[in-house]
């Protein structure tokens, strides 16, 4: 839990210029407007990797979400951010394209507030995806149509940047 408080975010404002830093917990707990990015791996059968985030994360624990997400360190270029967290809760590695951005904001309960300019990746990878249990409970690949029903017939299983992707990007026509 100290490593989590003492992880520092990157402030930006509505241009994405860094304006200063702050401890992610702090962050969330104030609403502050911070990078982050979001990933969608997709496979040969155009299916999307999701992940249940672990059931011992300080929000939005057990939900699923797009295949990664999490945030740069200073310093830290968003793309080679993404590499790494993708490696560190996945275990794999492959080729990501900048798809997009967005900012959004959602209460994430237990006082919590994300508010994110939300860099957009997209990468493909057929091999055996060996989640980190630190990160991710458990994974599957789903077809975008299977997908869309699932949220809309149980949008409290998802996350709530994960449904705001969706909304912006329906069945993430950008995946091509």
């Amino acid at each position: 839990m100290n490593q989590m408080i003492e992880e520092l975010l990157i402030l930006v404002n509505q241009q994405d210029t860094p304006i200063g830093t702050m401890p992610k917990l702090l962050a969330h707990q104030r609403g502050c407007l911070h990078r982050a990015f979001s990933i969608f791996i997709f496979n040969h059968k155009n299916e999307l990797l999701i992940q249940q985030r672990a059931l011992h994360k300080y929000h939005s624990a057990g939900q699923w979400a797009n295949s990664c997400c999490s945030h740069p360190r200073p310093q830290e270029e968003t793309h080679d951010a993404a590499l790494r967290r993708l490696n560190d809760e996945l275990g794999f590695s492959t080729e990501l394209k900048h798809v997009g951005e967005f900012i959004y904001k959602a209460d994430v309960y237990g006082g919590l507030i994300e508010h994110e300019y939300d860099h957009l990746f997209v990468g493909y990878y057929d091999a055996l995806v060996i989640p980190n249990p630190d990160e991710v409970s458990a994974i599957r690949w789903v077809s975008l149509d299977v997908l869309d029903k699932e949220i809309r017939i149980h949008p409290e299983k998802f996350t709530p940047w994960f449904k705001k992707i969706w909304e912006k990007y329906p069945l993430l026509n950008f995946y091509s």
